[in-house]
């Protein structure tokens, strides 16, 4: 399910995921949790007990009551077909529900002897196209409201997320009448990080001068971002008093931050008509956009001066990777702290992460992000305790010929895990330690190239090697020989937990 997750984020096209019945579904969940929280077009396709044994609890091979329950739960909706006739009926609506906004996993239960069933082949194969809606215009009212506050801002800026990836050209719209831009973790890329007037995923979770500076920001424009309390530390981020938000979803509407307008319609349709609105209209601040580049410069500085050993390593890292590599990572210290703040991302379908902050889907992520790149390489950085929960699939990488750099950052322990509870439990350490197998060993065992990686200095050589390896290879960086890694927001000063153990 991480695989198709990744295949779908990275390609824009339906992510499809086939489990088999009971435990088989059930492993599916986690990933099906992972498309809901990143809004991911899947299709799980399982299976079920035979049609006269459902729900009956008689024990039949891997039949699990409440399955479809379970199912429904974790996806926008679960299915049952119930007879084969109706199967390609089934199978179109679910698959066109998913790709419908807001996207997400739909599953969709096949009972064993409705899958045995031999019918004719359906004509309507031939040319079945799936019923996925058009963008949602918006309302011509909710646009001029929005426009006539957004015309008054002289320090306007955009905050990008999710739902705003297929709108990167109408987001430049804005930006050329001055806005400045911000990005949610999965929303890097929308505009390229190199472009001066964005802080790029440095949106101030962790960033004390960004925070300040939105002080300053006189309107912001919210576009397909949940304003997550994971990213905005539960909400008690500081944003502008004068917000407009714009979500295809109507559930959006003040769900998390109050707004001054709130515009429901398709991110692209929506930004291009308020930027036609504004057009002649804007009376930016001629030092805002100095001041704007100024900020994001010495907040990068800072951001990287709390890293630690580990200071150079976004720089270093960029500098070995192609422009169009993906960027793939695992929840781990790494990425937690700069991996998603400053590494800069250059497309909007180049990053892939664990929105639901879930250990362990890095490797797999990786896997399905480099089957969806076209011979692009992808890198999946993981710690070594997220590596071991899908250690294993560096037989599929190898087996597929996946075009992947597996980066495991290898501090021998859970390393959030214990800055959690050097935040919260007086540096009293349980079970943060692992006792992990040889990475290179394990790697000859796999059949793949590896590599290790012992300072700062070696790791651009050493990953344009693995880049330039063809099919899939391993990095192990030796976070023992580097040093240990800094406490990083929210586990620091800087953090919420801090700020509530002080109140």
């Amino acid at each position: 399910a991480h695989m198709a997750d990744a295949y779908a984020r990275v390609s824009g096209h339906l992510g499809v995921i086939f489990s088999s019945t009971g435990p088989g579904a059930a492993n599916a969940v986690p990933g099906l949790v992972e498309a809901q929280f990143a809004g991911s077009p899947v299709l799980h396709i399982t299976g079920q007990t035979a049609t006269k044994f459902i729900d009956r609890d008689l024990g039949t091979v891997h039949d699990l009551p409440g399955q479809t329950a379970m199912l429904a739960a974790v996806s926008k909706a679960a299915f049952r077909i119930r007879s084969a006739q109706e199967a390609l009926g089934v199978l179109t609506r679910a698959a066109a529900l998913a790709l419908t906004p807001p996207m997400g996993p739909v599953s969709v239960e096949v009972p064993i002897d409705i899958q045995r069933t031999v019918i004719p082949r359906p004509a309507q194969l031939d040319t079945l196209v799936l019923p996925v809606p058009p963008p949602l215009p918006p309302s011509e009212a909710e646009l001029d409201k929005a426009a006539e506050i957004l015309a008054r801002a002289r320090r306007p800026m955009l905050w990008l997320g999710n739902g705003a990836k297929a709108a990167g050209a109408a987001a430049m719209l804005l930006l050329d009448l001055g806005f400045g831009a911000v990005s949610s973790w999965n929303g890097r890329g929308i505009i390229p990080e190199d472009h001066p007037m964005t802080f790029g995923g440095l949106h101030g979770n962790g960033a004390p001068r960004i925070q300040e500076f939105y002080r300053s920001v006189d309107a912001m424009l919210v576009v397909g971002s949940k304003l997550r309390g994971h990213e905005t530390m539960d909400f008690s981020l500081k944003l502008p008093d004068v917000l407009v938000h714009v979500d295809v979803d109507p559930r959006a509407n003040g769900r998390t931050y109050p707004n001054r307008a709130f515009v429901c319609g398709d991110a692209g349709l929506v930004m291009e008509a308020l930027a036609k609105r504004l057009k002649g209209r804007m009376k930016v601040d001629p030092g805002f956009a100095a001041e704007f580049q100024e900020t994001r410069k010495l907040a990068t500085a800072e951001y990287q001066a709390t890293l630690g050993p580990y200071a150079d390593f976004p720089v270093e890292l960029r500098r070995a990777l192609p422009r169009d590599a993906l960027w793939v990572r695992d929840v781990t210290i790494s990425n937690s702290s700069w991996g998603n703040r400053i590494f800069p991302v250059y497309g909007p379908r180049d990053a892939v992460h664990p929105v639901s902050a879930a250990i362990g889907p890095g490797l797999p992520m990786g896997i399905g992000a480099a089957l969806a790149g076209g011979g692009r390489k992808a890198i999946a950085m993981v710690g070594d305790g997220g590596f071991a929960l899908n250690q294993t699939e560096l037989w599929t990488a190898v087996q597929e010929r996946a075009e992947l750099v597996v980066m495991v950052m290898n501090d021998r322990g859970y390393g959030v895990i214990k800055h959690i509870q050097g935040a919260l439990q007086d540096g009293r350490m349980f079970f943060g330690d692992l006792q992990g197998p040889d990475l290179q060993k394990l790697a000859a065992v796999a059949g793949l190239p590896a590599f290790r990686v012992s300072s700062t200095e070696e790791l651009a050589d050493t990953v344009a090697k693995a880049v330039a390896t063809p099919g899939p290879s391993l990095v192990e960086v030796d976070m023992t020989a580097i040093g240990a890694f800094p406490p990083y927001a929210p586990y620091n000063s800087m953090g919420i937990y801090a700020r509530k153990a002080a109140g």
